[in-house]
């Protein structure tokens, strides 16, 4: 099916998809919602950026709004598991966008904030629980929530769950399930105890799987720039205060290189706010909201954030910072480029982070092209081991009284000394012992 409207979905589906110019689906939509719709358990396989939440929102509101019932006090008819707060409120804004045209309640559960409306909301009855694993126990715990009417239930981003340690909340969710229910289970990856989990969920499920890993990233422009840490600063001013740019997302490493970035930025005239695990909910949440209103215009984000950060209008993602993981690499960028569209990533990379450059390009292969470009800023030095050197080929460099080698002519595009001339590193002081013993020979 090449088009929504070719989907068997109903009245008030179709005209919230004209609404929000929705023509043709993604591919793992595409191949999602008609067997959702008909009933059947889904395993899917797909990275971030692909239109999952719609390959499994869209379903889910089909079978509610065919239905017309009432909310039950306590008792959800859909329960939605993700692994992160800012997830769960994403896929929120999502039913409440497909759901506009139905009567259907929401109710948001997740930790970090106190439970009182969250309890009251589920007191009043909702259609629809979206959950984080942690939260959803302590309210059944506490007789708040009783999952025995729920008839289907969504599990997304399942490996990430099972890297914060949620797998064991999960399975004692499962248990409280009814045995007849319908299961849509999504995950980026499948690692083998994903794959167990699956298959103690899921009945005959269809397996939907989107194989390559540059599926949401090959609509995405990707530059990197060589250059030195103390560059990095400007020259993400020079990319956020460009013509082009519009809504710009950063990540950073840690939570305290977050901070200094959106501080430096923001102190430069350019409106920036931060969000990370050390803010609170409320901060982080009145963040992203500030972010997707357009009242500022760069985010800066800790991994925290990739994968729940939903959000139209990202022209840039810049990875101030290189991840460790190539994994998070994927799914950083693909917060720009959503759902088909194009977008631009820009990695900062210095000589110590060249690691970590090499295991991105390794996990993406030859399928995505990295365009290399140098800052500005770099010195002369920094322009030179980038370029190509064959056996017996000289530079303005080869004419130095120093002797050359293959491997110091290569290395390193970081200069060689600091301002006090002393090695930065025991691979310098090497290469700094070896040239005074070729001197000391040549002179006796």
């Amino acid at each position: 099916m090449k088009k929504f409207e070719e989907m068997d979905l109903i009245a008030p589906l179709q005209r919230a998809l004209r609404d929000e110019k929705y023509k043709a689906p993604t591919p793992i939509q595409e191949q999602t919602i008609p067997v959702a719709v008909s009933g059947r358990d889904v395993l899917g396989c797909a990275q971030t950026g692909t239109g999952k939440t719609a390959a499994f929102a869209l379903p889910v509101l089909n079978h509610l709004g065919q239905r017309n019932r009432k909310a039950v006090s306590q008792c959800p008819f859909v329960l939605v598991l993700a692994p992160t707060r800012e997830l769960a409120i994403q896929i929120s804004h999502s039913f409440s966008t497909y759901g506009k045209h139905l009567k259907l309640r929401r109710a948001l559960v997740y930790g970090g904030v106190g439970q009182g409306n969250q309890v009251r909301a589920m007191n009043r009855g909702a259609h629809i629980l979206i959950a984080t694993p942690g939260r959803l126990l302590d309210l059944m715990n506490q007789g708040c929530i009783d999952l025995a009417q729920v008839e289907m239930i969504v599990l997304d981003e399942a490996d990430r769950m099972l890297d914060m340690g949620f797998l064991p909340d999960v399975k004692r969710i499962l248990n409280q399930l009814p045995d007849d229910r319908q299961t849509l289970f999504f995950s980026a990856t499948m690692p083998p105890s994903i794959v167990d989990l699956s298959k103690r969920m899921l009945t005959q499920p269809v397996n939907v799987q989107i194989q390559s890993n540059s599926v949401s990233v090959d609509k995405i422009e990707q530059k990197v720039l060589l250059l030195q840490r103390n560059q990095k600063q400007e020259s993400l001013r020079g990319i956020v205060t460009a013509d082009d740019a519009g809504q710009v997302l950063v990540f950073t490493r840690t939570k305290r290189g977050a901070d200094v970035v959106a501080r430096k930025l923001d102190q430069s005239g350019v409106r920036t706010m931060a969000i990370h695990g050390n803010k609170s909910q409320n901060a982080r949440q009145r963040a992203l909201e500030a972010f997707r209103k357009y009242q500022v215009q760069v985010l800066v984000a800790t991994d925290v954030a990739a994968r729940g950060i939903d959000i139209d209008g990202i022209t840039h993602v810049v990875n101030f910072d290189l991840p460790v993981d190539p994994e998070s690499y994927v799914h950083r960028i693909g917060r720009t480029g959503r759902a088909g569209a194009s977008g631009i990533a820009i990695s900062f990379c210095t000589d110590g982070e060249r690691r970590e450059l090499r295991e991105i390009q390794k996990l993406l292969g030859n399928k995505v092209r990295l365009v290399f470009e140098h800052s500005n800023g770099a010195s002369e030095q920094l322009h030179r081991p980038s370029m190509p050197r064959t056996k017996g080929s000289t530079t303005s460099r080869s004419t130095s009284k120093r002797p050359s080698s293959r491997r110091s002519s290569t290395r390193s595009f970081a200069p060689a000394s600091t301002a006090n001339g002393k090695p930065k590193n025991r691979r310098k002081q090497r290469k700094g012992r070896n040239a005074r013993q070729r001197l000391k020979q040549a002179s006796q």
